[in-house]
């Protein structure tokens, strides 16, 4: 699942995306024996954070804690890291990278169905949204990179619906990626599926932005 993972990867059989995280990760349930030959201490420290910053959230999480399921001494995690700061910056270096390549970079897909698409998928709260709720601190390093995935994240939406034709394709980008985002968030508050609601006010978006003219025929029996 983590060899060269984007944010987004297909699911077997469902035809549904997951979020995952790039570069290799190790699984730290399984104990750290089983995991240093062959795996660096850097990647078990980021793939102990991935497991407890999703499971109990960043400000819960110890450094104490972090060696314990990394299976690492603190003199080795402050060998990689300077500080659980950075520790947090890399981990959402970590995730979609690319923004949704594995969405937007299919080519079996008109960018009208590339829109659709992004809603197709599988999904926890958004790290960059969990670590933005925990951190006060608008100059902290994971506030900064999290602003800059989500205008990475509007402007993907926004160039995609500028090539399905949209008549203002920076407020449909705009929309969808708020549509995406409060998707997320209401699914962990209800802790329910919220994306298929989302999926079906996007395709109403969708078809009130960009013209018939502009959707190639293939496209318009969905219409």
């Amino acid at each position: 699942m983590y060899t060269a993972l984007f944010s987004y990867r297909s699911t077997m059989h469902t035809g549904r995306y997951q979020l995952g995280y790039a570069g290799p990760m190790t699984e730290p349930e399984k104990g750290p024996r089983g995991l240093r030959r062959g795996r660096g201490a850097k990647e078990r420290i980021l793939s102990a954070a991935r497991q407890l910053f999703r499971d109990q959230g960043i400000n819960r999480t110890g450094i104490d804690q972090l060696c314990s399921v990394a299976g690492v001494s603190k003199r080795t995690l402050y060998q990689h890291f300077a500080g659980k700061d950075e520790l947090i910056a890399e981990h959402l270096r970590r995730f979609d990278p690319d923004v949704l390549p594995e969405v937007f970079d299919r080519t079996d897909l008109t960018p009208r169905e590339q829109l659709l698409a992004a809603f197709d998928i599988h999904a926890p709260l958004c790290p960059f949204i969990a670590a933005a709720v925990e951190i006060q601190d608008p100059g902290h390093p994971a506030r900064v990179l999290a602003r800059d995935y989500k205008r990475a994240f509007a402007a993907r939406f926004t160039d995609t619906a500028r090539e399905a034709g949209a008549t203002n394709p920076e407020q449909l980008g705009e929309q969808l990626a708020l549509l995406l985002d409060g998707a997320s968030a209401r699914g962990r508050v209800l802790n329910t599926e919220a994306f298929a609601t989302a999926a079906a006010i996007a395709t109403v978006l969708i078809d009130n932005a960009v013209p018939a003219a502009a959707v190639p025929p293939s496209a318009r029996g969905d219409l």
